[in-house]
């Protein structure tokens, strides 16, 4: 009995490990972010959306939309969204939606040209 006690321990140490091993920065940033630790959550994804991940461009849209670990901005917001929205993200597209219509013809302006910038720079240039 002992044995088996202690073999299953270890089986279920192994399997954590595995676990702990195979979890990446998208589970780290994820952890964060659900535990409402904005600030290092905002960190991962910032990293991961400046490679191209469409999922991690919408969570910062988010977060900037509703001022989570940052200043609230809509420019911010577009500016992640938009790019999300590009890759196809449909959760990117329904807050791209929203955010455009919550801001005026000159914000919406503004926002569109800060976006181009940052992609244009491929995201060297941009302010956050």
């Amino acid at each position: 009995m002992k044995r088996l006690l202690t073999g299953g321990l270890l089986l279920v140490a192994q399997i954590w490990t595995i676990a702990v091993v195979l979890a990446g920065p998208w589970e780290d940033g994820m952890a964060a972010y659900n535990r409402g630790d904005y600030v290092p959550a905002m960190a991962v994804f910032r990293a991961l959306a400046e490679q191209g991940n469409a999922e991690a461009q919408t969570l910062l849209g988010v977060m900037y939309r509703r001022g989570q670990g940052v200043k609230r901005s809509s420019a911010r917001a577009y500016l992640w969204l938009s790019r999300a929205a590009l890759r196809g993200n449909a959760r990117a597209k329904t807050e791209l939606r929203e955010v455009s219509q919550a801001m005026t013809a000159e914000e919406l302006a503004k926002a569109q040209e800060i976006a181009e910038a940052c992609e244009a720079s491929n995201y060297r240039t941009c302010e956050y």
